[in-house]
Formats: C-alpha cells, sequence, structure tokens
C-alpha cells in the first residue's frame, strides 16, 4: 500500500510538471516545435522522471493535454497544480519549466509573460526567485542551479537507505540519524522540518522507484569524491549505530562503495571511524 500510494504521489506531480509546461507551450495559441523540444529536453534533464520509458513520457503528456482540455477554467487548473505540487520546492520547479518553455522561442509573448504571472501568484513564488529562474534559463543553465538543490538531501538519502536496508528503522539507527543531522557541521543550516522533509522525500522515493534508481540518482548528484566519501561515512555511522552492522545493511555498503567507486582500503579505513 505505501508503495502504491508513493507510485501515485510521483505520477501526481509529474503530471502537473508536464500540465505546466503545456500550458506555458499553448499560452500564445500555438504550440511550437521549438516549444515541444524545449519540453522534453526538460523533462529528461530531470531526477524526477528518471526511470520513465519514451512510451510513458507520451501518455504523460498526452493524458495531461486532455486533462487540460476538459478543464473548466484556469483557476481550477491552478488549484490541481496547487493540490498535487504541495511542497515550494515542486512548485517552484513547475515554474521553472514553464518559464523554460515560455522563452524556448528566445522571447516570450505578452500572453505567455502574462501565464507566468499568474503561476508566480498562484504557485507563491518570490520576485527574487522568479528572477534567478529566469537568470538561469536565459542563460542555458540547468534548473538544478535555480533550485539550489542541496547536497544535504541526497546525504540524507544514503543514510536513510542503509537505515531502511532490513525493512525498519532500528531506535539506534534513528538516534544515530537525528544526530547526524544535529551535530554534524553539513547540516548547520538545516532546520528540523526541512531535515524531516529530506528523511520523508527519501523514503518515498526508494518506495516508488527502488533501491537500483535511487543509487543511479545519487552517482549522478554526488560527482566528487570528497562528496562520495562523506556519503559513505555517513551511511557506515548509521550501519554500526546499533553494533556490527547487518547482513542487509553490509549489502548496501557494498552496493555505494562500488556506486561511488570507493578503494577497499579508504572503505576499512572509514568502517574503522564508524
Amino acid at each position: 500500500m505505501a508503495r502504491e500510494q508513493a507510485v501515485k504521489a510521483r505520477n501526481d506531480r509529474n503530471g502537473a510538471l508536464v500540465e505546466a509546461m503545456l500550458l506555458a507551450a499553448m499560452a500564445d495559441g500555438r504550440v511550437s516545435q521549438r516549444e515541444m523540444q524545449t519540453l522534453l529536453s526538460r523533462v529528461l534533464e530531470r531526477p524526477e522522471f528518471e526511470g520513465t520509458r519514451p512510451d510513458e513520457l507520451n501518455a504523460l503528456v498526452e493524458t495531461s493535454a486532455a486533462r487540460l482540455s476538459e478543464a473548466k477554467n484556469l483557476d481550477d487548473v491552478l488549484a490541481s497544480l496547487r493540490r498535487r505540487l504541495p511542497d515550494h520546492k515542486n512548485r517552484m520547479l513547475a515554474f521553472g519549466l514553464a518559464a523554460a518553455v515560455a522563452l524556448a522561442d528566445q522571447r516570450a509573448t505578452r500572453d505567455e509573460l502574462g501565464l507566468l504571472k499568474t503561476f508566480q501568484a498562484a504557485l507563491g513564488i518570490s520576485e527574487d526567485e522568479v528572477a534567478q529562474i529566469i537568470d538561469v534559463i536565459e542563460n542555458g543553465g540547468s534548473l538544478a542551479e535555480a533550485l539550489g538543490e542541496p547536497l544535504e538531501r541526497l546525504f540524507a538519502e544514503v543514510m536513510v537507505l542503509v537505515s531502511a536496508a532490513d525493512g525498519k528503522l532500528q531506535e539506534a539507527e534513528a538516534r544515530a540519524l537525528v544526530e547526524s543531522f544535529a551535530a554534524d557541521p553539513l547540516f548547520e543550516n538545516v532546520s528540523p522540518e526541512r531535515a524531516q522533509s529530506f528523511v520523508s522525500e527519501s523514503v518515498t522515493a526508494l518506495a516508488a522507484e527502488g533501491l537500483p534508481q535511487r543509487l543511479h540518482v545519487l552517482a549522478h548528484g554526488l560527482t566528487t569524491h570528497a562528496q562520495r566519501v562523506k556519503a559513505f561515512r555517513l551511511a557506515t555511522k548509521i550501519a554500526h549505530a546499533g553494533g556490527t552492522p547487518s547482513h542487509p545493511e553490509q549489502r548496501i555498503l557494498d552496493m555505494l562503495q562500488a556506486t561511488f567507486g570507493l578503494a577497499d582500503d579508504e572503505v576499512a579505513r572509514l568502517g574503522r571511524e564508524g
């Protein structure tokens, strides 16, 4: 049941993101080839859509277009987007994707700019956030730059993977997880509420996408050797929180070592430190 709910939440979110882009593409009454190419390229660069097959993406676009055609008015569409995009990060992402499509032809029309202003108000995006997103898009950057997607989120996910390795979160593991957020300088700017959201998002992603896909995302998100060593150190701390790591926990550590390309002697040193 939990997996089904997680999959539904992911599909609802991705559908809302596609609808935001389609609205931007249709704002001036015509959808250009450049706008559709931008829609597809932006989808392919986003981790939210990783693992989506081409046929699934086509079906998602068709379903989103049908939903928009059946909507009574724009207010109903915006209310639906807010419901399926409950957190600010995803609302910023929806605005950024819509803006990327609106600006695909190098300049936005009056209708497209009007729609973006409506999106901004409906989704609660600040003027500073809008300026940052537009600047990144105009300079050909990735939306990850504008969204400020934190490394802390990926580090938290590494700890969650180990914590959930045996199917349950032990008290010692939970305590180590909380202590890592509270004591590690890496998380000094992370509020308790944000830390909880990192953990919740990680659990949801793992349930919806599975371990292999999440390891793939971590490999692409943690690109430097220092980041990967830090992540593995945090994972090791969680695994050793209750004593000797269990067989499932050691399996996750082995998979993380392979994913991050860490040498055996380096892993042994981190294990002694943990």
